[in-house]
């Protein structure tokens, strides 16, 4: 089987005013001649790594199942560090945000034969790397098309976002949750129900007119349960 490369580099973000590493996946046979559609995943090293991301995307690409695909993994430093950056109440949140739409877009463009159209530019995240992406596309919608959300923190300032979003037809949703995330640790040592808030958020994205695919899988709130969800996460957003 063809693999793809992936890239280890350094980019400076202005809005964070730090050193942002990104890992990009170049698929077997990249060419400058072609385009490409790009997935951010947030929680970056961890969809290498643990999601096996890149191993999914060589097998479906050997067997022509998705288009040409570029992936640009943003990884955190640290727990506390994931937190400033993902959680809505983070102080680095907002700059995060500006850092994915105004930063690294632009520089994924320059440096890549990228399609330069929401439609072309997916994220992904599992956890609050999830409800990061939701809250990117929502400020966002233009810039990109797709959101797959696994697992994704949801609380009430999360639900007066979508319940205000005005552009519904924008992007699409991917949207899983494990039946067994009713006490999930998260990252503050809180015990915390994701299924009851996820199916709320479901249910308001049907509401509002959304395009959404939701499923509830058997699992917890672990990698147990999103990697296994990584072929049928790129064929159904990147499928030829």
């Amino acid at each position: 089987m063809n693999k793809g490369v992936v890239k280890d580099l350094t980019f400076f973000s202005e809005s964070l005013q730090e050193e942002m590493q990104l890992l990009i996946y170049l698929p077997p046979n990249y060419s400058p001649l072609y385009k490409y559609s790009v997935l951010i995943a947030n929680d970056g090293k961890d969809y290498f790594q643990l999601g096996r991301i890149t191993r999914v995307a060589d097998e479906l690409y050997e067997e022509n199942e998705i288009e040409n695909l570029i992936i640009v993994g943003i990884p955190y430093k640290n727990v506390k560090d994931r937190r400033a950056k993902y959680h809505p109440e983070g102080e680095k949140h907002n700059a995060y945000i500006r850092f994915l739409a105004h930063e690294l877009v632009p520089y994924i463009d320059a440096n890549y034969p990228t399609y330069q159209i929401g439609l072309g530019r997916a994220l992904i995240g599992d956890s609050l790397a999830a409800t990061v992406s939701l809250l990117t596309a929502l400020q966002y919608p233009n810039t990109f098309g797709k959101v797959i959300l696994h697992s994704p923190l949801v609380n009430d300032y999360v639900l007066n976002q979508v319940e205000n979003h005005k552009v519904i037809h924008a992007f699409s949703l991917y949207h899983v949750i494990g039946k067994e995330e009713t006490d999930v640790k998260t990252g503050d040592g809180l015990i915390t129900d994701f299924v009851t808030p996820n199916r709320s958020l479901h249910n308001l994205f049907i509401k509002k007119g959304f395009t959404t695919f939701y499923d509830e899988l058997d699992g917890n709130h672990t990698w147990k349960l999103w990697q296994p969800d990584m072929k049928r996460s790129l064929k159904n957003n990147f499928s030829l």
